[in-house]
């Protein structure tokens, strides 16, 4: 295993103190499966006031000392050195009641999530794998650490972390595992939602349909809302997918972009709450992107997610039925209302919206593709598609004599033209239909 040269320089001093040292966790589990590991945990027999006397001549950073951690500053960065460790019971399923050193690595690694985190390195020591983490990466399995309720009680964020894990290394969890991820999930509750946001964040521009769908018992419990729609029957020619599995596959379609996974996820929360059995014994849901897009600024203001993000989001659900036929004028007025990012972004979702209907048509592909020049086509012509874009200004109409909000009334006014093309965006021509107006 390749280590940088400050990690051996750190793990050779406290060798050389007479202190075993090792790397730690992901790094290890990286470096067997031939990644470039992205940081390096250390873990050691020596206590913190043993590491702070070890390092004495570098800057040290003290806040994590009462769960053992030192940081080195080596050349502007910190390396976290951590004491061989034991904990005790979780009473709020994230925070032990106690922790205590231990001398050895093993039982620093038996307090550990997944087998295949539960591994140690050391350049004079050789690989301690006590829980045959190796070989379940060989074999593709995810694998608690001893007994997986015990495991998840500590922690229950560690249960989405195994559905990362899941799906980033393709790992299939054994079934002692996967069925204490199922049954525990409910203990999520009790977890900060900011963890639960950071984590889902990290999961959703890795996961595909069929993770969402095998998944889902887990997803649910921390996005209820989604719920409702597992399983929920359309009944709808233009759906060949139940709810939650076109869900799946429209946030498989789109990019890893999160603002896109996010809208993906949640553009249809709403239909089940929407649905109304027509006569004719059609499914419809009318509205749901409004009932979405206020479901989806819930849930992600419970979240705790950020103002953009979210905002972003819930416009995209807003809009995400708002289908344009491949005409100019049509495309300009929507090139009005969005920027270009959002107008991007909306165009792709609507893209893996239609996709994920599972009866795509020819005629759909060939309405996005026209879509597409249509837009290409106007942005490379400089539109104006704006106010800031019209040839005239406020001054302008201030001294022909409008006053108060006749002048923005005027302005949007002279746009609608220009966006219909009735008059072309030239200021002798916009001043002209100004003094018509007056003139009437």
């Amino acid at each position: 295993m390749q280590l940088t040269p400050p990690v051996l320089l750190c793990l050779e001093k406290l060798e050389t103190s007479g202190y075993p040292a090792y790397v730690v966790g992901g790094c290890v589990r990286d470096a067997l499966l031939g990644l470039t590991p992205h940081d390096y945990d250390m873990c050691t027999a020596a206590t913190p006031d043993e590491i702070c006397r070890i390092f004495s001549d570098y800057p040290l950073v003290h806040s994590g000392e009462k769960h053992g951690t030192i940081a080195v500053v080596i050349d502007h960065e910190l390396y976290e050195i951590t004491t061989f460790r034991t904990e005790g019971s979780y009473q709020d399923s994230r925070h032990p009641d106690w922790v205590r050193f231990v001398p050895h690595v093993e039982e620093d690694l038996s307090r550990r999530d997944f087998t295949v985190n539960a591994m140690a390195y050391s350049p004079t020591r050789g690989l301690s794998d006590p829980f045959g983490g190796q070989e379940d990466l060989k074999n593709h399995v995810l694998r608690a650490v001893g007994d997986p309720d015990l495991r998840f009680s500590e922690d229950a964020l560690r249960i989405l972390r195994g559905v990362r894990f899941s799906v980033r290394f393709r790992l299939t969890p054994e079934e002692k595992t996967e069925y204490a991820m199922q049954t525990r999930a409910g203990l999520m509750e009790n977890l900060a939602r900011e963890r639960v946001f950071d984590e889902l964040c990290k999961l959703l521009p890795l996961v595909s349909a069929a993770d969402l769908l095998r998944f889902a018992p887990i997803l649910t419990e921390v996005i209820p809302e989604l719920a409702p729609s597992v399983g929920f029957d359309q009944r709808n020619p233009h759906h060949v997918y139940d709810v939650y599995t076109h869900i799946a596959h429209v946030t498989q379609a789109v990019p890893g972009d999160l603002t896109l996974r996010w809208a993906a996820l949640l553009h249809d929360v709403g239909k089940p709450a929407t649905f109304t059995l027509g006569e004719d014994g059609v499914g419809h849901f009318y509205g749901h992107e409004k009932v979405s897009a206020a479901m989806a600024d819930s849930i992600l203001r419970r979240l705790k997610a950020p103002t953009q993000l979210r905002e972003q989001v819930v416009r995209l659900i807003e809009l995400h039925m708002l289908w344009p036929s491949p005409d100019k004028k049509q495309i300009r007025r929507l090139m009005s209302k969005v920027d270009a990012e959002t107008l991007d972004r909306l165009l792709t979702l609507q893209q893996a919206d239609t996709a994920g209907k599972g009866t795509q048509a020819p005629a759909d592909t060939q309405h996005f593709s026209q879509l597409l020049q249509l837009v290409h086509e106007i942005r490379a012509e400089n539109a104006c598609l704006t106010l800031k874009d019209l040839a005239v200004n406020g001054h302008d109409l201030i001294s022909l004599g409008f006053r108060g909000k006749e002048i923005g009334q005027q302005l949007n006014r002279l746009l609608s033209m220009v966006l219909d093309e009735t008059i072309p965006n030239e200021k002798e021509a916009l001043l002209c239909a100004l003094r018509q107006k007056q003139q009437k």
